[in-house]
């Protein structure tokens, strides 16, 4: 919830009570104004200027911004909901680190207590209040008459050997958090990646708009055209006919293409986590570049940078120290304490005491709990093991076929350029040919069709390529 938002009613009540205070001098014999009005005043200008806000996609994104992919990622980054709540476990493993340090230091309470006695008819306890005779744990003379009894003190004690008990929880933890932290960063590259292939995506669908909008001016052309050698007698009504149906089919043609391109750019924006974004222009480049990578280079990357095996690797070692964990259950632990105590019939006439010792516990026997749970770490390491050499696999397999797509995009984006070559001058010569009079509209159709195809081909392939750059990146754990 927007905490400005969320903070709209507070302000309006300080409002009302502002102006309430202002116009009533007196309500209920108290003058308001005078004790109250300079301190709502106060607070409210503070509020004003201090309450955090939180922009929404209008004010991260301007309208008419243009935006090159960079920008987008660095958006995501900041309002995708899934890195908020991958943040949010990696926040809590970060507590649990301190809460297993919590042991290293002592902990203090401190106690109080009130009672008000009245004590069966006979019988007395210990202290002294009136008539009333107390021996600590005595039983002493009759007396009906009640009393007050005081409590309070301080207790302390300090770990001060466990057997590694402590140490071992606060590894765990730390290694839980480190896993967290991975799939953090997983889970952002995730991400990272969803935003350039709907990013290509919208590119690609405004280069195929744009291929629509250029046949139908070709077909509104040959229509122009036909028409003009029908009138004067030279190109018979079919052709006019033909031509009207190819505007016909292209004008539809670029209905899709243009509802393609918005929900191109919807996506985007859920990508990014701005559904609400005004318009906005990406910066385009459809260029072709090589990547410029060995498959032993990507490799190599990949097993030093991917999220998902540092996180595995992290929750393989957090399991094997988690079986030194479990076999402190064996060992003893040596315990300090302190207290200071004080008690009495009144507060201003107490008792004092104090202590202090040291105790050591050693489990004898605890029906083979240590033992099962040793027994259960060990099989959890098993897992855990099975688990990191599984993503090992799927970080080969993923590098591997990235890699293999990549090359393979490369290869096919020449050949499509040359397909695009290629269709325009076939289109070139059946117009040569139609305006000479020795072609037919079929050719020409034929023609502009080979030509629009061609050219989505070759945007097709561009982004292919793209795309298969950002999967091999991801492949590899890089950013």
């Amino acid at each position: 919830m927007d905490s400005c938002g969320a903070s709209k009613p507070f302000l309006v009540r300080g409002v009302y009570l502002v102006v309430l205070f202002t116009f009533r001098d007196d309500i209920d014999g108290i003058d308001f104004r005078r004790a109250f009005m300079k301190p709502f005043i106060t607070l409210i200008v503070c509020m004003a200027f201090l309450l955090p806000v939180r922009g929404g996609a209008e004010e991260i994104i301007q309208k008419g911004e243009v935006l090159n992919i960079q920008r987008c990622i660095e958006i995501a980054l900041m309002k995708n909901p899934t890195i908020m709540a991958a943040k949010g476990t990696m926040n809590v493993n970060e507590s649990l680190v301190g809460q297993a340090k919590s042991n290293y230091y002592p902990q203090i309470n401190w106690t109080g207590g009130y009672s008000r006695i009245s004590p069966v008819s006979g019988r007395s306890f210990a202290g002294s209040q009136g008539s009333t005779t107390i021996s600590t744990g005595s039983l002493v003379t009759s007396t009906s008459g009640a009393f007050d009894q005081w409590t309070s003190g301080f207790t302390l004690s300090q770990n001060i050997y466990d057997f590694g008990r402590t140490s071992t929880q606060v590894q765990i933890q730390k290694l839980n958090y480190d896993s967290s932290k991975s799939s953090l960063e997983n889970i952002e590259e995730q991400v990272i990646l969803n935003v350039k292939q709907t990013y290509y995506a919208v590119v690609q669908a405004k280069y195929n708009k744009l291929v629509v909008e250029d046949t139908v001016k070709q077909t509104q052309q040959h229509l122009e055209q036909a028409k003009g050698f029908y009138e004067v007698g030279t190109k018979p009504k079919f052709d006019v006919i033909k031509a009207e149906v190819d505007v016909s089919t292209a004008k539809l043609n670029l209905i899709k293409a243009e509802n393609d391109y918005q929900i191109a750019v919807v996506n985007l924006n859920n990508a990014m986590g701005t559904p609400g974004a005004p318009e906005y222009t990406l910066q385009e480049n459809p260029s072709f570049g090589k990547y410029e990578i060995t498959f032993e280079e990507a490799m190599s990357r990949a097993y030093e940078n991917r999220p998902d095996l540092k996180s595995a690797v992290a929750q393989r070692q957090a399991a094997e120290v988690g079986i030194d964990s479990a076999k402190t259950g064996y060992y003893p632990f040596l315990t300090g304490n302190a207290s200071y105590s004080w008690s009495g019939g009144t507060v201003s006439e107490l008792d004092h005491g104090w202590n202090v010792g040291a105790v050591i516990s050693f489990p004898l026997f605890s029906g083979f709990l240590t033992k099962y749970q040793v027994q259960q770490a060990k099989a959890n390491l098993d897992v855990l093991k099975a688990n990191e050499e599984s993503t090992r696999l799927q970080v080969f397999l993923d590098v591997q076929q990235a890699y293999l797509n990549l090359r393979a995009a490369e290869e096919a984006i020449p050949t499509a350029k040359l397909g695009v070559d290629q269709a325009q001058e076939n289109l070139d010569i059946a117009n040569g040919r139609y305006a000479a009079g020795v072609g037919n509209p079929i050719e020409v159709t034929d023609a502009e069709v080979s030509l629009a195809n061609a050219r989505l081909a070759y945007i097709q392939a561009l982004y292919v390529d793209r795309v298969a750059q950002a999967n091999l990146e991801k492949a590899m754990g890089m950013r």
